[in-house]
């Protein structure tokens, strides 16, 4: 069955999970039909989900990092969530809510919240409410923990993976987190409110223009 779905087209694809839907609903309002059916909705909502759909972490990260604009980050989690931490940029609109939201339909939306679930069902919803642009950032915040804010170097690391663990501290430290080794203990991962460096510019030193004396 899994194979099966998995092959379908997206449209197909919404099609069957809003059919499966709609007859739990209207088995679970039946009083002469038993318990004996079971589908997990949120499996079915990843499953949908294809990787071209997917945002990676590092990749907004280098969104964020170099200000682009051309996307709205939306953070899925209830609001105590959100206060405790947020992506920079990211707007909160809880899961239930997003039925209602004010999201454009032809905005580009990414959307996450701690894993894939909750990010793959918001992405069901604005699709099937003809939204185009609806991606999930892969891995949602545990994935940006793991790759973003706390990168880890093996003690044993090749020469390639020590280049691209230097690059990645600097993307960390960007973003308040704390790069850690093989032979150091983990860190605390309770992250606080996001504090981005700011990026200093050049300084600019003007010339006054002179005032023509006379007329």
């Amino acid at each position: 069955m899994k194979k099966f779905f998995s092959e379908l087209s997206t449209p197909k694809k919404l099609a069957l999970v809003a059919f499966i839907l709609g007859l739990i609903a209207v088995f679970a309002g039946s009083p002469y039909v038993g318990s004996t059916i079971t589908v997990n909705a949120k499996d079915l909502a990843l499953t949908t989900v294809k990787n071209s759909d997917k945002v990676n972490v590092l990749e907004l990260a280098d969104w964020i990092i170099k200000e682009k604009s051309d996307y709205t980050l939306v953070d899925l989690r209830d609001e105590k969530e959100f206060s405790e931490y947020f992506l920079p940029t990211a707007v909160n609109i809880p899961l239930e809510t997003l039925p209602v939201s004010d999201l454009l339909r032809n905005q580009k939306i990414i959307l996450y919240a701690d894993d894939d679930l909750k990010a793959a069902q918001g992405w069901f919803i604005l699709k099937s409410k003809d939204y185009k642009g609806v991606y999930i950032l892969d891995g949602g915040l545990e994935k940006w923990k793991d790759e973003v804010l706390f990168p880890r170097l093996a003690a044993d690391a090749t020469p390639e993976q020590i280049a691209l663990f230097e690059k990645r501290k600097e993307i960390c430290k960007f973003f308040g987190g704390v790069p850690q080794t093989g032979g150091t203990e983990t860190v605390d991962r309770k992250i606080q409110l996001p504090t981005p460096q700011v990026t200093t510019q050049p300084n600019v030193t003007k010339t006054k223009k002179k005032k023509r004396e006379g007329c």
